[in-house]
């Protein structure tokens, strides 16, 4: 190829390279300074883009340098596609996106950049209006031809493409993979580094010494280029006194093409200094502008910041002039106030979206203020000092324990702490990355928390001895829906629990039932329940929380089925949970509420209950908090009628069937027939003075109790968490972070030993539960942890051996 054909490929910029190897043609790299690139339907190669020839696109030489030709000129409202943008994007061009059956491919503008791939109905569009962005750090590129592709990011968001060509395809492929690599790789980084911080002087120095370096480093990429001329030109100047020599005419072929090769060399080497000067030139350019808009958006967020804690201030005087206000009607036991105002103090907004953060504590460091002390009151009855030993403590409450079951606790301490101080930083993020002090828990885990839903365990024993189905079914509702009424005034956040920790509960003896939860996985957090009762019934689940925060309220969505088994029936039942919401988090009294529905089924007759818990509205005048259901048979017939609240107590009514004045069947509401309305549950009261005790219920009060024989790994053995019990908080944060970094290099090294094993070539064996068995379940056809037994034997004979050290 002669020289003058190159120089018109590569102009200013950077020259089309191959990969180097033997005339094979590799994959395409994406690149440039900011020229037009491939236009039209050819694949095309334009002045200022780095692409390498890709199958079907210009050849490659027989030493690896493509042979391109100039760029072909796009016909008029042809699709073509470009390479970097002057906007700074890692591409951007025109590709055909399926819109539906009538329209078709329709042809749009794409813009790739920052690991985000958006799409404009046209170039123009790009300043107002955007018609869709997906976020490839999550999504998956597939290959379907020659010319489609598709870009999925698991169902919520689907495009499908087409490009004007193979090459251009594969140009617009490899570089999504590139920004996704980019993509993920950032958010990996940004998951160990935690909050953002804002810019400072010493990312303005870290910049300008940056700019500094790459003007160095051009610089010497400069001086590189004068040594390749120089020795350029003589490897010339010799080959041309070679083809003066009397030698054969292949040889003289030979040196013709070295020379050919030569000169491109050349040429590619001066395009390369020019795109690294265009670069440093752009950079220079653009780093006031960019520093400028930084500063104007940390201004902006200090200006929000500022604004919103003057709001909280004004809001909380404004609850404290006018405390008598009230949203619903007083029920709070004990000298709680105006009672349920707390939780319903403004209007609900209860989200059914979907996200991956999970309701647990944060891996990061917690790093205390020092005026996040606390004040112990006079009614603080935890009776430890400084001098007295957490093991002195314990034995102390097992005699106790060993008397009566305990019923009260020591009185959480009165100290003042600014909430959205610490959430401010954390909209939009992961709940498990936010750094939360014990401040903000309960003296319980999550383990015992899913204990709790044991509380009204008699429910299940009336409906052990329940004859009829339908019957039954009405008692196991009402269980469902009772396990919801420990939560209405509990807006602390409970333990996270670690991985391996378990909780134990035996109430053989008093109640006829016992239960065991274990931590049976970290990432995503997950606990196992299992629990039995020689009335007759057996309740397991496994639950994972996920979350999603948005500054004004958080929503706790619990993942999993629950199961509960009668033994003498045989009768199987299933659901899942409903959707937590705590409201407030910004301004005013933290309150939740429940919303979403429950369809319970007998897998055995296919008798079904669908519970509905309305969401609550400020401008309702519905009860607060209510729960309506029916219990159908498998043709769909309504038999009894559900009504009440999840946090007082629900009703059954009998639905009487008649035949309706043409002949159709009419149903007669039960709950119009008072006569036929059976109460099957109300909730026990609080035990007095709860309010200062965390809202805790009579058996949430006896769970952190102390009690001999449990496993090293049981909740009530962690010492944070019992730290936190006795009132000394700053000690339990200390704790609380020893044993969190505990577990992080715990799981760091499962990670080591298992890459290690892979380069190896030898099997490895993943972290498996103690007490539970990861397996598929015979009903759901779900993969579950099943509870595999030997635990209580083995704490019979106190064989504690296979238990992990965690605390």
């Amino acid at each position: 190829m002669a020289a003058t054909e190159l120089r018109g490929v590569v102009g200013p910029g950077p020259a089309a390279v191959a990969a180097p190897g033997g005339g094979g043609a590799g994959p395409p790299v994406v690149g440039g300074g900011g020229g037009r690139g491939d236009s039209g339907p050819g694949p095309g190669v334009a002045s200022g883009t780095v692409a390498a020839a890709s199958a079907g696109g210009p050849s490659a030489g027989a030493g690896g340098v493509a042979a391109a030709g100039p760029a072909p000129v796009p016909p008029s409202g042809g699709s073509g596609g470009s390479g970097a943008g002057a906007s700074g994007s890692a591409r951007e061009g025109w590709l055909f996106k399926w819109t539906n059956y009538i329209k078709g491919y329709q042809r749009r503008w794409f813009v790739l950049s920052n690991g985000l791939l958006s799409y404009y109905r046209s170039k123009a569009e790009m300043r107002h209006t955007c018609r869709g962005t997906i976020n490839l750090a999550t999504a998956n590129i597939t290959v379907e031809d020659s010319c489609n592709f598709i870009i999925s990011n698991g169902g919520a968001q689907t495009y499908h493409l087409k490009a004007s060509s193979e090459v251009e395809r594969q140009r617009w492929v490899t570089a999504l993979e590139l920004a996704k690599a980019k993509a993920v790789k950032m958010l990996a980084e940004s998951d160990e580094s935690g909050d953002e911080e804002s810019v400072s002087q010493t990312d303005k120095t870290e910049l300008q010494n940056t700019l500094r370096t790459l003007s160095s480093k051009v610089e010497d990429l400069s001086t590189c280029n004068d040594l390749i001329a120089k020795h350029g030109t003589a490897l010339q100047r010799s080959l041309s006194e070679l083809e003066s020599l009397k030698l054969p005419a292949e040889s003289n072929e030979k040196i013709k093409q070295v020379n050919e090769r030569a000169t491109l060399f050349r040429i590619t080497s001066n395009a390369m200094i020019n795109a690294c000067r265009d670069f440093l030139m752009l950079a220079q350019t653009h780093s006031k502008k960019w520093q400028k808009s930084l500063q104007y958006e940390r201004d902006q967020r200090i200006r929000l910041e500022e604004t919103l804690e003057q709001l909280a201030k004004q809001h909380n005087h404004l609850e404290r002039a006018f405390r008598g206000a009230t949203v619903l009607p007083a029920n709070t036991p004990g000298s709680a106030g105006s009672g349920k105002d707390q939780c319903c103090s403004g209007k609900g907004d209860v989200s059914d979206e979907d996200d991956e953060n999970e309701f647990f504590d944060a891996p990061e460091i917690i790093t205390m203020p020092e005026n996040l002390g606390h004040k112990r009151t006079g009614s603080n009855i935890s009776g430890a000092s400084s001098d007295i030993s957490l093991d002195e403590q314990y034995k102390h409450q097992l005699e106790e324990t060993k008397k009566e079951k305990r019923t009260r606790i020591p009185y959480k301490p009165n100290y003042s702490l600014n909430l959205w101080s610490i959430m401010k930083n954390c909209i939009g993020k992961e709940l498990s990355k936010i750094p939360m002090p014990v401040n903000f828990n309960e003296p319980l885990s999550m383990l015992q928390r899913l204990t709790e839903d044991l509380e009204y365990h008699e429910l299940l024993d009336r409906a052990a001895k329940c004859e009829n189905s339908l019957e039954q079914l009405c008692y196991v509702a009402a269980f469902t829906v009772s396990s919801y009424s420990t939560t209405v005034f509990r807006t602390s956040k409970p333990f996270n629990p670690l991985l391996g920790e378990t909780f134990e509960l035996d109430r053989l003896e008093e109640n006829g039932y016992r239960s065991l939860c274990e931590q049976v996985s970290h990432h995503p957090p997950a606990a196992a329940h299992h629990a039995e009762s020689k009335n007759g019934w057996t309740l397991r689940q496994e639950i994972k929380i996920t979350s999603k925060f948005r500054g004004k309220y958080l929503s706790i969505m619990p993942l999993g089925t629950i199961h509960c088994i009668f033994h003498a029936t045989g009768h199987h039942y299933t659901w899942k949970k409903v959707t937590t919401t705590v409201h407030n988090i910004i301004v005013g009294k933290l309150w939740i509420d429940q919303s979403g529905e429950i369809d319970i089924v007998n897998h055995k007759t296919g008798d079904k209950c669908n519970l509905k818990f309305v969401p609550y509205s400020y401008f309702s005048r519905d009860v607060a908090r209510k729960v309506t259901g029916e219990v159908t048979d498998p043709s769909g017939k309504v038999h009894f009628a559900l009504l009440g609240t999840w946090d007082e107590k629900m009703d059954c009514f009998k639905v009487q069937s008649a035949t309706g004045e043409n002949g159709g069947d009419a149903r007669q509401r039960g709950h119009e027939a008072e006569e036929s309305r059976v109460m099957l549950w109300k909730r026990n009261p609080l035990p007095k003075n709860a309010e200062n005790m965390y809202y805790f219920s009579e058996l949430a009060l006896t769970l952190n109790a102390w009690e001999g024989g449990t496993a090293p790994t049981d909740s009530r053995l962690r010492p944070d968490q019992r730290l936190m019990e006795n009132g000394r908080w700053d000690e339990a944060n200390a704790e609380k972070q020893r044993l969190e970094e505990k577990q992080r290099l715990s799981r760091k090294k499962r990670e080591a030993e298992a890459m290690k094993a892979t380069e190896d070539g030898t099997p490895y064996d993943p972290y498996k539960a103690l007490w539970f068995e990861r397996k598929k379940d015979p009903v759901t056809k779900e993969l579950t942890h099943i509870y595999r037994g030997e635990y209580w034997e083995c704490k019979e004979k106190q064989d504690w051996d296979s238990c992990p050290d965690i605390f």
